[in-house]
């Protein structure tokens, strides 16, 4: 029985996907369950399974190759099951206007340039070198693909049936097209100028994200000095007693703890705008932002309030593990309600961090100088007003001044 396989909705915000790597090959046998390709999406590289039994009789989209979400990239089929109008049946063509002079069998009629078009006659025309009445057998997905990119049929060799040219040989000739066209332009007897830099699936939705909410959502800032001097001792006192253990307590451990306590007492900016309500939380789940390779991830510490300080290092840590190696799990970095964004490790002394809707507000952590830490809040308006945020961050400074405020 033909089973299609569709880029599947791996995340809860994937639009499209990218095959990393492809498991199994045409011709391999395949069973229900058995893991057919490495798929980036937008977060990670998640693994699609096979939702049948068969051969891979068809991989439709190469390696590298992206694809909407719910497109069919590959086909699983019996050995005696015809596949070769697969393209043609299933997959959208845009319409077209059919004269008798016009090929019905998918099929694309070369006629040379220069023979003039015939009043109330359409010809379909192929540019390049070809013999008057030469056919070019080609998928309708594949003639609308290479017109859409300016290729010319002639100059690709079909690996359909009968040499019949299918959407495969033209992402073939796309990315064998975009690995010269990525290359570095260099200026005729000048330097280089430029690189253009494909993006990533992740790149394109922190994209698409940020758009989102800078634009729509309506911030305003509160910045805040807190005095970690006692923290500063204390932590050096927590680590000695960790010292056996191989741990070491950082300063971005502690600003979580202290926040998910503070997000404890005020609950109204441990909050989501839902358009219709604000939506507040009981439980404090905290978003990490973190640095990986392509962009930005930010990997959920959940219920940070309940947890302690050793708790907290061991769950960032992991969780930062498996951000870079593109492994989180849709559950570990959705369902956030309250983000941290930390930059002091970099040198950054202050700065203003952008909401991750539907989020109220995100903290940015600055650098520790003197033992003084600059705090900024960034606040949605429409769930918090500025007397609200402030109340958040005094009570979030004093635990921070005083750590034992922040444990009884």
């Amino acid at each position: 029985m033909l089973t299609k396989v569709h880029m599947e909705a791996l995340s809860p915000t994937m639009e499209e996907g990218q095959v990393v790597k492809w498991l199994k090959i045409e011709g391999d046998s395949v069973s229900e369950g058995d893991v057919l390709a490495e798929i980036e999406t937008d977060k990670a590289v998640m693994e699609l399974v096979a939702r049948g039994g068969g051969l891979l009789r068809a991989v439709l989209l190469s390696e590298g190759g992206t694809a909407p979400v719910g497109e069919v990239i590959a086909v699983i089929a019996e050995a005696n099951e015809d596949i070769s109008l697969f393209e043609k049946q299933d997959q959208p063509t845009s319409p077209a206007t059919t004269t008798e002079d016009t090929p019905l069998s998918g099929e694309v009629l070369a006629v040379p340039l220069s023979q003039p078009e015939q009043s109330g006659e359409k010809v379909v025309a192929e540019k390049g070198p070809g013999l008057e009445g030469q056919r070019i057998k080609s998928s309708p997905l594949a003639r609308k693909l290479a017109e859409k990119s300016g290729l010319e049929l002639q100059s690709i060799s079909g690996t359909g049936p009968a040499g019949r040219i299918v959407r495969k040989d033209i992402e073939a000739a796309l990315n064998t097209q975009a690995a010269t066209v990525a290359r570095p332009i260099v200026s005729v007897g000048g330097p280089e100028e430029y690189e253009d830099i494909p993006l990533t699936q992740m790149r394109k939705t922190i994209a698409r994200r940020l758009s989102e909410s800078i634009g729509p959502v309506p911030h305003f800032f509160l910045t805040v000095s807190v005095d970690m001097s006692k923290w500063t001792e204390a932590r050096s006192q927590i680590n000695r007693m960790l010292d056996t253990h191989g741990v070491k307590i950082s300063y971005n451990d502690i600003i979580i703890k202290a926040t998910a306590v503070a997000l404890k007492m005020h609950p109204e900016c441990n909050a989501h705008w839902m358009q219709s309500s604000i939506r507040r939380f009981n439980a404090v789940h905290i978003g990490v932002a973190t640095a990986v390779e392509d962009g930005l991830i930010t990997p959920v510490i959940r219920n940070a309030h309940s947890l302690g300080l050793r708790e907290i290092h061991d769950e960032v840590r992991r969780l930062a593990e498996k951000a870079k190696n593109k492994m989180l799990k849709p559950e570990e970095y959705t369902g956030g309600t309250f983000s941290i964004s930390n930059l002091g490790m970099y040198g950054i002394q202050e700065f203003t961090a952008v909401i991750n809707p539907p989020e109220a507000a995100i903290l940015a952590v600055g650098s520790l100088e003197s033992g003084q830490m600059k705090l900024t809040m960034s606040c949605d308006h429409r769930v918090i007003d500025g007397a609200v945020g402030a109340r958040f961050l005094k009570t979030l400074k004093e635990i921070l001044e005083e750590p034992a405020a922040g444990f009884i």
